[in-house]
C-alpha cells in the first residue's frame, strides 16, 4: 500500500496520526450520517482535534471525503492467482466489495456529482484515486506479459493507452453495476465480466478503419 497525505497548507508540521484519525472518523460519519449531514465540525469531534486543524489541512467536506474514500481504494491489491483472467476476478471482487461500503458509496456518489461542476474537486478525485489505482492495471499487465500471456509494448504512448481505456473499462464496469444498476457484483457477474473483457464478444473483427464502399 502506498502512503498518501493530502496536500498541505503552509503551518505547522503535519501529524501522520491527526491525518489518520480525521479520515477515520469521516467514514465513521459517512455510515451515520451520510454525506449530506456530514460537517466538519462532526468529524473533528469524533478525531478529538479542532476544527481549525481540518481547515489547515483540506479546504472543505469534498476534498476531506475524497482523500477518505481515497484510503479505502488504497486497501486493493492485486492477488497472484495464477493466470490474467483469475487475477482481475480477484481485484474485482475487491473492487465491488469496497464499493459495496456504505462509507465508499455514500462518499463516492456524493464528490462525483459535485465535481460535475467543480474542476479542482474532479482533478483531486482524478489524482487520489483513479491515477493512484491505475498502479494495479500497470502491475497486473507486467506479470501477465511476464507470464506469456499478453505481448510486450514497446510503444510507451500506446502503452499508456492500454492502460487507460483497461482502467476504464473496469471501473466503470464496476460502478455502474454496483452503484447506478444496484446490482451485485458477485463471482458469476465477474467470471462474466472478465471472460467479455478478455476475449471480446467473439464477433466478426472489428474493422473501424477499413474504407466504406
Amino acid at each position: 500500500m502506498q502512503s498518501r497525505t493530502p496536500a498541505s497548507r503552509a503551518g505547522r508540521p503535519r501529524s501522520a496520526a491527526a491525518d489518520a484519525a480525521i479520515l477515520a472518523a469521516t467514514r465513521e460519519a459517512l455510515v451515520e450520517l451520510g454525506w449530506s449531514r456530514l460537517t466538519l465540525g462532526d468529524v473533528a469531534m469524533r478525531a478529538g482535534v479542532a476544527k481549525t486543524t481540518l481547515y489547515r489541512r483540506w479546504a472543505g467536506k469534498n476534498e476531506l471525503v475524497v482523500d477518505a474514500v481515497a484510503e479505502l481504494f488504497d486497501e486493493l491489491t492485486l492477488p497472484d492467482r495464477g493466470s490474467l483472467a483469475a487475477d482481475i476476478e480477484g481485484v474485482v471482487l475487491q473492487f465491488a466489495a469496497i464499493l459495496a461500503r456504505p462509507e465508499a458509496r455514500s462518499g463516492l456518489m456524493a464528490v462525483v456529482a459535485e465535481a460535475t461542476r467543480d474542476d479542482a474537486l474532479r482533478e483531486r478525485i482524478r489524482a487520489s484515486i483513479v491515477e493512484r489505482q491505475k498502479r494495479l492495471v500497470l502491475a497486473g499487465r507486467a506479470r501477465a506479459q511476464a507470464r506469456g500471456e499478453l505481448p510486450p509494448e514497446p510503444d510507451t504512448r500506446e502503452a499508456a493507452r492500454t492502460v487507460d481505456l483497461i482502467f476504464d473499462m473496469v471501473a466503470g464496469a464496476v460502478v455502474h453495476r454496483t452503484l447506478v444498476s444496484a446490482e451485485p457484483a458477485d463471482e458469476e457477474w465477474v467470471h462474466g465480466f472478465t471472460r467479455v473483457l478478455l476475449s471480446g464478444l467473439a464477433a466478426a473483427p472489428y474493422r473501424g478503419d477499413r474504407e466504406a464502399p
